[in-house]
């Protein structure tokens, strides 16, 4: 079994349960996954979120992840944030993973979060 190291913590400033509520976290499922061709550290993922529409995210898990890996998963998607355009990609939402240690360590691990079992995609997350 490999060990696992204590993250270093950085507390965000304090939401209220209004903000959170926000949030539209759901399960969606990789049903392509493809490097993004102007970004070094980003997978250009394409997910049934349940709603019917094809949805695009670009997530910065390619040193972790390839796109072998990660097509057919499950994952958590934050639904509801703003589109922004990544490198000349539309990204449509985020991947939610746990990490320890911040984007500018260079040794970092990097887990997406996933359900432990089988659920359908669009399924909410609270």
């Amino acid at each position: 079994m490999s060990e696992v190291s204590t993250p270093v913590i950085t507390q965000k400033p304090e939401i209220t349960f209004d903000d959170f509520v926000k949030l539209d976290l759901r399960v969606a499922k990789v049903v392509k996954a493809e490097n993004h061709p102007n970004a070094d550290r980003l997978l250009k993922l394409q997910v049934d979120d349940g709603s019917g529409t094809p949805r695009q995210i670009c997530a910065g898990i390619r040193s972790q992840y390839s796109a072998e890996d990660i097509l057919g998963k499950l994952i958590v998607i934050v639904a509801n944030l703003a589109p922004r355009t990544i490198r000349g990609e539309e990204s449509r939402g985020m991947l939610m993973a746990a990490s320890d240690a911040t984007k500018e360590s260079e040794e970092r691990q990097v887990i997406v979060v996933s359900p432990s079992s089988e659920i359908a995609p669009g399924s909410i997350v609270s």
